[in-house]
């Protein structure tokens, strides 16, 4: 009988491997979805209690993603620590964020950011390059865990209603410390980010000597479009729930937010099929084309009824769903599990924490929150200029050893 090469792994040890690495990972996604959209649902509340205006509110979510920007900038040197102390430290701001003026709770805002950083940037690198060849799906199935965390965030805020917002953080805050514990089981040496990936090597060796990831073209369009990504879904997201009760006050805001969010879900869980259908590059520029045309009748219709908002909120959710994951896997694609991928997810945390602050600030300056909601729009324009470099071929260094991963692998 055929003996076993020492250094290959059995198929079911390696099956438990991949559990036990992604299977907590999962876990603080869902927890992190709660925390990343929770200021959508209750905005309207928080500037009631308050007394702030759409400009102040703003500065809401630029402190969570100045925060998320720090975390993220240094998530990538160490995956499961990032996991661990990330989640702790989201579970402290939680705590204190309900007892705090409008003032200081940018201070708990901003470490919430911090905790989500690091645990959303890890988690991404390490769903992303555990097993290349299932990359895209895995990360469409790691968004779709994060989605069912913000379908349950204004839930959440419903059932606690009652108790006040104290209550909603408190649970909040126990569930990111249930994520913590969980993030032990994870195998450091196997969340490491010391170089390539440790399944495969989709990136040569050349290439991960060098400082940053990706020569300055791809590294600077790959940036930009985090950016704009996560500030055009953060706008929208935080920001709609707002539109729809001002526009129509018998629309409730956990209800719209809830309708996007379960919006996005199922995009994201059709992404597999998708793909198949229609392939990855294809996939990626029709959902955005067909954003721009939703967020555009958003910002030009002054009538809208309320089931239009309803229709363009789910709508809008659905187009979002796929261009994250897909964004994510082209970058991996060509980067692996590099130690400096930091700055690139930082990047995402920026246009977290601008684009919806400049929401609020023109929708101040013009007294008319459609007037805000341009922005998203615009930078979904931005995001289909970008889709030339985003989706195309990796390509093989003069001095590279091995080909860098075809995105559709």
């Amino acid at each position: 009988m055929q003996q076993p090469h020492p250094g290959v792994t059995a198929p079911n040890e390696d099956s438990i491997a991949i559990f036990r690495m992604l299977g907590p990972v999962f876990f603080y996604f869902f927890v992190a979805g709660i925390a990343t959209v929770m200021l959508g649902p209750l905005l309207p509340a928080l500037i009631q209690h308050w007394q702030i205006q759409d400009s102040q509110a703003g500065t809401l979510f630029t402190a969570d993603f100045l925060g998320q920007l720090c975390g993220a900038w240094i998530a990538a040197r160490n995956l499961r620590g990032s996991l661990l102390y990330g989640s702790a430290l989201s579970a402290l701001g939680c705590v204190t964020l309900s007892s705090l003026s409008f003032g200081n709770a940018h201070i708990a805002l901003f470490c919430i950011g911090v905790g989500l950083g690091t645990g959303l940037t890890a988690g991404n690198i390490i769903a992303g390059t555990t097993v290349p060849s299932a990359r895209a799906r895995l990360l469409a199935i790691l968004n779709v865990a994060w989605g069912l965390g913000a379908i349950a965030c204004p839930l959440l805020l419903r059932i606690t209603g009652a108790g006040g917002i104290g209550r909603f953080f408190f649970i909040v805050a126990i569930l990111f410390v249930i994520s913590s514990l969980f993030s032990t089981a994870i195998q450091s040496s196997r969340a490491s980010s010391d170089g390539a990936d440790t399944t495969s090597q989709p990136t040569s060796n050349w290439q991960l000597k060098q400082r940053m990831p990706l020569p300055l073209l791809p590294l600077m369009t790959f940036a930009a479009a985090m950016f704009l990504y996560v500030g055009v879904e953060n706008s929208l997201g935080g920001w709609l729930p707002t539109y729809a009760v001002r526009t129509h006050p018998s629309l409730q805001a956990s209800s719209v937010a809830i309708y996007f969010w379960v919006a996005e879900l199922v995009g994201r869980l059709l992404v597999a099929v998708l793909m198949l259908l229609l392939g990855e590059p294809a996939l990626y520029r029709l959902c955005l084309g067909l954003l721009i045309v939703i967020e555009t009748l958003l910002c030009v219709l002054v009538h809208i009824s309320a089931g239009g908002i309803l229709a363009l909120t789910i709508l809008g959710g659905f187009t979002l769903a796929p261009v994250f994951p897909l964004l994510v896997s082209f970058m991996l694609a060509r980067t692996g599990n590099h130690k400096r991928l930091g700055p690139l997810f930082a990047s995402a945390s920026v246009g977290g924490a601008v684009l919806p602050w400049i929401t609020g600030v023109c929708s101040t300056q013009f007294h008319n929150l459609r007037a805000g909601l341009v922005v998203p729009a615009t930078g979904a324009v931005l995001l289909l200029i970008l889709s030339g470099v985003i989706t195309a071929k990796p390509i093989t260094s003069p001095q590279a050893d091995v080909l860098v991963a075809d995105p559709k692998s």
